[in-house]
């Protein structure tokens, strides 16, 4: 028992040594700056009223960029979102805000929405995002830049996660001190097909090249196999500086259950072999299991080393409040998420906006 506490937790210093490395490199590798501003189409598939939905819309229409569009899409004309997208376009009748009503059945309901969205754009250049983030003015400028640099095919960046009640502020932490960490590592570490759903850019004409996203429409994530098909083009993935900020919307541990479990066997299912290494990444859990084992020598800088780490990315670098004042649930978020990761080894069925789906061992939905 000593000798694996031993093991494993000197494993998971070393990565969080790794995980201030990469954020170190984040922080000192220069943004690129835009030379040319390419009109730009926004895609922000849309289903249900999201917590601070009109907030995140509307900084969508304050973007400080020369020429672009913001195309909402819903698959239900009677969605509860779609009186406040308009109360967008009323606000902001000079901006280019239109509303889609997508027709096109896939299993992967925002796929179809996402189909119809490039199909109605009218630019070059294509930015899709979650429909609750919230962007900062010059959103566009430094996330379209790095699209010029040569051999870059989609572009991505961080965001930290905000929320209004406990469940959803124990998934920013996990957020903003976990899966962020993760997010810098692996490009450091060689991993090129990363892409962060909640913000991606890339060229139209890239996506035409992938098979557009009707080659996307039976699976559930649909952002990995975005990136990861553009990559096999021999383009390179690439993370942005800006930041942006998700509304987290569980009111219930059960929500925050279910969410989590959807996204550990989505990645199970779509990275076998990195889901396997996942724990390394609980830091917290193994302090614990080194204090029991009566390391305490061992257990207290491990734990310190792990708040560090995620304090220096969660309020470093995305700029998370919740990060910093929180920080002492760090490890407690580390012994949730390897729970997670447990029961995420089970079973191949997700619930997704209150639909049970069923996955098979390639990540596509096979029933609904």
């Amino acid at each position: 028992m000593i000798y694996f506490a031993l093991a494993i937790a000197l494993v998971a210093a070393a990565y969080q040594l790794v995980t201030l490395a990469a954020a170190v490199r984040h922080t000192l590798v220069k943004e690129p700056r835009a030379r040319e501003f390419p009109p730009v189409s926004i895609l922000k598939p849309v289903r249900g009223l999201d917590p601070h939905f009109y907030e995140a819309i509307r900084s969508h229409a304050l973007l400080d960029y020369p020429e672009y569009e913001v195309l909402f899409g819903v698959a239900d004309a009677d969605d509860a979102a779609v009186p406040e997208i308009e109360r967008l376009i009323a606000e902001f009748p000079q901006r280019q805000i239109r509303l889609i009503h997508s027709t096109t059945p896939t299993a992967n309901l925002k796929v179809g929405v996402l189909e119809d969205l490039a199909r109605e754009a009218r630019y070059p250049v294509l930015v899709m995002n979650d429909s609750d983030i919230e962007v900062p003015p010059d959103y566009l400028s430094r996330l379209v830049a790095p699209l010029e640099k040569p051999g870059v095919g989609i572009v991505t960046c961080l965001f930290r996660g905000e929320a209004d009640h406990w469940p959803g502020r124990f998934e920013a932490i996990g957020i903003t001190t976990n899966f962020m960490p993760s997010a810098l590592v692996a490009p450091l570490v060689g991993v090129n097909e990363f892409g962060l759903g909640a913000t991606l850019a890339f060229r139209a004409e890239t996506l035409r090249a992938i098979g557009g996203f009707a080659a996307l429409g039976d699976y559930l994530a649909d952002d990995y196999q975005l990136a990861c098909r553009i990559t096999k083009l021999g383009l390179r993935a690439y993370m942005a500086k800006v930041v942006i900020a998700t509304h987290l919307g569980d009111d219930t541990w059960s929500g925050l259950w279910e969410h989590q479990l959807r996204w550990a066997r989505t990645i199970r299912l779509c990275r076998g072999d990195g889901y396997v290494g996942l724990p390394v990444t609980h830091t917290g859990l193994w302090a614990l299991v080194a204090a029991l084992a009566g390391l305490w020598q061992l257990a207290l800088p491990l734990a310190a080393l792990r708040i560090l780490a995620g304090v220096a990315v969660g309020r470093g670098i995305v700029k998370s409040s919740i990060a910093l004042k929180y920080c002492y649930l760090i490890p407690f978020w580390d012994v949730w998420a390897f729970c997670i990761w447990f029961a995420g080894l089970f079973g191949k069925e997700v619930v997704w906006r209150n639909r049970r789906l069923r996955l098979n061992k390639a990540g596509q939905i096979v029933e609904r």
